[in-house]
């Protein structure tokens, strides 16, 4: 059945974001051919929120404790786009990926899914 999820991210430079999620988040990483890089996500989890507009998709990295993982990725070279904001579901930052905009990233308040074991069948 259905082994993974496969996220794509389109960036005005490639190249920037691909150095980016490889060496500052150090994503372990395949090369599919000729520099086309496939980073290794670790765990994930999928929801699906209502909309009134059109269907749009959006990606967020979750972390255990905001400020330590900020400071180690800031240590790395990552810069943040704002303040921490306090919402519902969790602490959260907007993270700069170079030439592919900002992703939310957030310690989560809610229950989390990637942890729950496999349902077989």
């Amino acid at each position: 059945m259905i082994t993974a999820v496969h996220t794509v991210v389109y960036a005005e430079d490639p190249e920037a974001a691909r150095a980016f999620f490889r060496d500052v988040l150090r994503w372990q990483n395949i090369d599919a051919h000729e520099g086309w890089l496939i980073f290794a996500t670790g765990p994930s989890e999928l929801g699906v929120h209502p909309t009134e507009g059109a269907p749009t998709h959006e990606i967020s990295l979750l972390c255990d404790d905001l400020e330590p993982t900020m400071a180690e990725l800031s240590g790395r070279g990552a810069r943040f786009a704002g303040e921490i904001v306090e919402r519902e579901f969790g602490r959260c930052v907007d993270m700069c990926v170079p030439g592919a905009g900002t992703m939310l990233l957030y310690q989560p308040r809610h229950p989390i899914a990637y942890a729950l074991p496999s349902r077989e069948g």
